[in-house]
C-alpha cells in the first residue's frame, strides 16, 4: 500500500482522488491502496509522535509489563566471542588532543609551592639528557611508589607524582652533590688520591670456584663468610638474565651456593636501588621482622654514595623503606664507567665484532682495555676502552668516584698482579667484613696503590671536564633544580610548558 497526502496536508500539492469522508478541518488522513480503494489509519498528530503510545489522552500511564528474568543461567565466558583479546582503542586515524600538564592550572587557582620538584623535572634534566646512570636511588627515594622501573631499565613514573622532591634530592646527577657525601660518609681525608683507608690488600681466594669470579674472588668470598657467620641474611648482587645473555639484573642471593653461582662482573647496571621492596624477595628472606634483617649490598660507587645518603635521614620510602635500612654492609666495585647492553652486547660486540653473547665466556675492563674471553678461557677481544665509549653511560663522565668513597670495602683489579683483586677497607664495618674471610685469602700488601690513585686522579679529571656545575665538597649536600637548570641549561619549570 502507498500512502498518499492529499489537498490540505501542509507542504503536499495535489494527487491523484479524494474522499471527503475521511477529512476534516482541511486535514486528511486517508491512505489509498494502489487500486484506489481506501483505509483508515490513524490519525496523525500534532505532537510529531513524541507522546509515548501506552499514555492516554489525560497522561496517565496504561498497564505496564515486565520482562520476566532469565533463571539458572549465566553469562557465557568461554569461547573467543566471550573474551575478546583486543581491546577498545581509539580508532585508526583518529587523533585524541591529550591534556598537558597546565590543565592543572586550569583546573584550580591555587599556584605550585616554590619548593616543590616534580619527576618531571628529574625526568627533563636527567633522564631525557641520558644521564641517568641506572642505579635506583629515585625509586628508593620516592615516598609514594611512584617512581617503577620501565622496559628500558630507565626509572618511569607509575603513578601521580606528589611533587616531594626526594627523587631530585637524592639522584646522584641531579639534586645530590655526591662529592659532600663522601665527606659526611668518611670525614675531611676522604676526598684525594684514593682517599684515607684503614688498610689496602692485595688478595685472592684459593678456593677452586674462583675459576667463574672476577680476579681474586674477593668480594664473593666476603659475602659467604658473612653470611655463614650469621652476619647478613642475604646480599644484593648482580645476576645474568634468563633472557638476554650477559645483562645483569637484581639477585638478592641468600645462600652460599647462590653467591657462588653469581660470582663475576657485568657491565650494565641493574636499578640495584630500585630493587630494595623486600616483598620482592619474600621468598629467598628467612621468617624475621624486617627491622631484624641485614643486607650487604654490592653495586657501584654512585649505588653506594645512594644508600648512604638515603639511610642519613629518618624519613619514609614506603615500600622500600625496610630495605633501606636493612642494609648494613656495603662493597663497592672500582668503575670508571658503565655500559648501556643494546648499545655494549648488541651494537659493539654482536653487530660490530660478530660476536654473539652466547659466545661470551668473560668480560674484563684492565690496564686501559676492554677484554672479552671465550668459554675457554681464550682471549677474542682486546682494544682500547676508547673503541667503546658510544656504549657507555653519558653520565658516567661527571663522576669522580672511581674507588667508592662511600663504602665498606672496595675491591677492583687495578694496582694489583693477575689473578688478584685489591682491596680498601675503609671503615670499622668493613674491617670486620674483611677479618672474617681473611683466614680463607692469600693475601700481601697492595701492589701499587700509586696505580689506583692515577687512576682515581685521571677519572676526577675527565669528571671536573664534564660536570657543568662547580665540584665542590664543602657545599651543600643538595642541589636546588632552579640551580643546576641554569648551570646545565635545562628548561627551569617543564610543566609550566606544558610537556
Amino acid at each position: 500500500m502507498t500512502e498518499r497526502r492529499f489537498p490540505g496536508v501542509p507542504g503536499e500539492s495535489s494527487s491523484a482522488g479524494s474522499s471527503d469522508d475521511c477529512c476534516e478541518d482541511g486535514q486528511c488522513t486517508c491512505a489509498v491502496n494502489e487500486d484506489g480503494a481506501g483505509s483508515s489509519p490513524p490519525r496523525l498528530r500534532s505532537d510529531g509522535g513524541s507522546t509515548p503510545s501506552n499514555v492516554d489522552s489525560d497522561g496517565s500511564l496504561g498497564e505496564v509489563q515486565f520482562t520476566e528474568p532469565t533463571v539458572g543461567k549465566s553469562q557465557n565466558v568461554e569461547g573467543s566471542d566471550a573474551n575478546p583479546t583486543a581491546r577498545p582503542g581509539v580508532p585508526e586515524g583518529v587523533e585524541l588532543d591529550t591534556p598537558g600538564y597546565s590543565i592543572r592550572s586550569e583546573m584550580n587557582d591555587i599556584d605550585t609551592p616554590d619548593e616543590k620538584t616534580w619527576f618531571m623535572e628529574l625526568d627533563e634534566a636527567v633522564i631525557e639528557e641520558e644521564r641517568c646512570i641506572q642505579c635506583g636511588t629515585c625509586v628508593a627515594a620516592c615516598p609514594s611508589d611512584s617512581i617503577g622501573i620501565g622496559d628500558d631499565g630507565l626509572p618511569e613514573l607509575v603513578k601521580m607524582c606528589t611533587g616531594c622532591s626526594l627523587c631530585w634530592d637524592f639522584c646522584p646527577r641531579g639534586g645530590l652533590r655526591y662529592e659532600r657525601q663522601w665527606k659526611i660518609t668518611g670525614g675531611d681525608d676522604n676526598v684525594s688520591g684514593a682517599g684515607d683507608p684503614i688498610t689496602e690488600f692485595s688478595a685472592k681466594v684459593s678456593d677452586s670456584w674462583r675459576t667463574n669470579a672476577q680476579d681474586g674472588g674477593i668480594v664473593t668470598s666476603v659475602l659467604v663468610h658473612l653470611l655463614e657467620a650469621g652476619e647478613i641474611d642475604g646480599a644484593l648482587v648482580a645476576t645474568e638474565s634468563d633472557e638476554e645473555p650477559w645483562k645483569a639484573e637484581s639477585f638478592l642471593a641468600t645462600s652460599r651456593e647462590e653467591l657462588i653461582e653469581n660470582a663475576g662482573s657485568f657491565y650494565n647496571q641493574t636499578m640495584a636501588l630500585g630493587n630494595l621492596d623486600l616483598e620482592q624477595w619474600e621468598e629467598q628472606l628467612p621468617d624475621k621482622d624486617p627491622e631484624d634483617l641485614s643486607l650487604a649490598l654490592v653495586g657501584t660507587p654512585c649505588e653506594i654514595e645512594g644508600i648512604r645518603a638515603l639511610q642519613d635521614f629518618a624519613w619514609d620510602h614506603q615500600s622500600h623503606e625496610d630495605g633501606v635500612r636493612a642494609i648494613e654492609y656495603t662493597i663497592a666495585l672500582m668503575c670508571t664507567k658503565n655500559f648501556n647492553y643494546e648499545r655494549l652486547i648488541g651494537d659493539q660486540l654482536q653487530e660490530k665484532r660478530d660476536i654473539q653473547p652466547e659466545e661470551i665466556g668473560k668480560l674484563d675492563v684492565l690496564d686501559g682495555e676492554f677484554r672479552v674471553y671465550d668459554h675457554d678461557e681464550e682471549l677474542i677481544v682486546e682494544e682500547s676502552i676508547k673503541n667503546f665509549h658510544g656504549a657507555t653511560l653519558k653520565g658516567c663522565d661527571e663522576c669522580a668516584d672511581f674507588t667508592g668513597y662511600c663504602a665498606d670495602l672496595t675491591v677492583g683489579s687495578v694496582g694489583s698482579p693477575n689473578e688478584y683483586s685489591s682491596v680498601i677497607v675503609r671503615t670499622e664495618t668493613g674491617l670486620k667484613a674483611w677479618e672474617l674471610a681473611e683466614p680463607d685469602l692469600e693475601y700481601e700488601d697492595l701492589y701499587s696503590r700509586k696505580a689506583i690513585g692515577k687512576l682515581q686522579s685521571w677519572d676526577k679529571k675527565n669528571a671536573f671536564s664534564s660536570l657543568e656545575r662547580q665540584f665542590d665538597p664543602d657545599a651543600p649536600r643538595f642541589i636546588e633544580y632552579t640551580d643546576h637548570a641554569e648551570q646545565y641549561g635545562t628548561e627551569p619549570n617543564p610543566h609550566e610548558a606544558d610537556h
